[in-house]
């Protein structure tokens, strides 16, 4: 990183992203005075000022600023990201929102599927496009957001997520492509299951997660590197690889 780094953080709420903040925040050449700044977009703004006066406590050197939004709006997005780069291009921006929706729910109600994908798939990728033009204009940065290893194969437990998280994959993939050669690095970042408030309904089912702060190490080591691709953890590489060739007549008969 540069000595002013500027990192931009979509959907800072959310667990993960916060503890990604916590680590960026804590890294020895930040901690040692080193001038860092934060741009917190999310949709509630108390939380978004607890989140930055955490990251002042760690690092007195940080500042950061608030900016709430409406993921739902394209308009608004473009006008969002247009506010952002207008003080400077970003070093990261890291793309976190989504939200884990209920399978059932959205079989039964299509409203919900479609608040499902946009929120997802369509919303993330909104949010890159909409930096990566400003970002390839100054041929610097890394873009990096967050799609899911529920998106390398559909599945019956969460298709309709894994539908949205395919297409933040098959995006990444054409944006990559777009900026191979350039100072604009595209990390694809996958979690596996993951201890958040979004999957407490799974972990007191008895599911096993990897906590958020581990995760989040990942991403920020995957970033920092420019890495294409991150699985966190690591893990998920292997056992994706596998799941997505598996014969469709054996997958067919595993209730996952």
């Amino acid at each position: 990183m540069t000595q002013n780094t500027r990192i931009v953080i979509v959907g800072a709420s959310s667990a993960i992203a916060e503890h990604c903040a916590r680590q960026w925040a804590e890294q020895p050449e930040h901690a040692a005075g080193r001038q860092l700044h934060f741009v917190l977009v999310g949709r509630d703004a108390d939380k978004l000022n607890a989140i930055a006066a955490d990251l002042l406590v760690r690092n007195p050197s940080v500042t950061s600023q608030a900016e709430c939004t409406d993921f739902s709006c394209a308009d608004t997005i473009g006008k969002t990201v247009a506010h952002i780069v207008k003080d400077g291009t970003p070093d990261i921006v890291l793309i976190a929102h989504g939200t884990l929706p209920d399978q059932q729910q959205c079989q039964q109600d299509l409203s919900a599927a479609v608040d499902a994908m946009h929120i997802n798939g369509l919303s993330p990728v909104l949010f890159a496009e909409a930096f990566a033009g400003p970002m390839q204009a100054a041929n610097t940065g890394t873009i990096a957001i967050i799609g899911s290893v529920a998106g390398d194969r559909g599945r019956k437990s969460n298709y309709v997520y894994g539908a949205a998280k395919g297409l933040v994959t098959r995006y990444a993939q054409g944006l990559q492509h777009r900026l191979a050669g350039s100072g604009v690095n595209i990390v694809l970042i996958k979690p596996g299951p993951t201890d958040t408030p979004m999957t407490a309904h799974l972990k007191q089912a008895g599911a096993r997660l990897t906590p958020a702060e581990d995760v989040a190490a990942a991403i920020v080591r995957g970033v920092n590197k420019g890495s294409p691709v991150v699985y966190a953890p690591a893990k998920w590489w292997l056992i994706m690889m596998i799941i997505r060739h598996l014969p469709r007549f054996v997958f067919n008969k595993m209730d996952i």
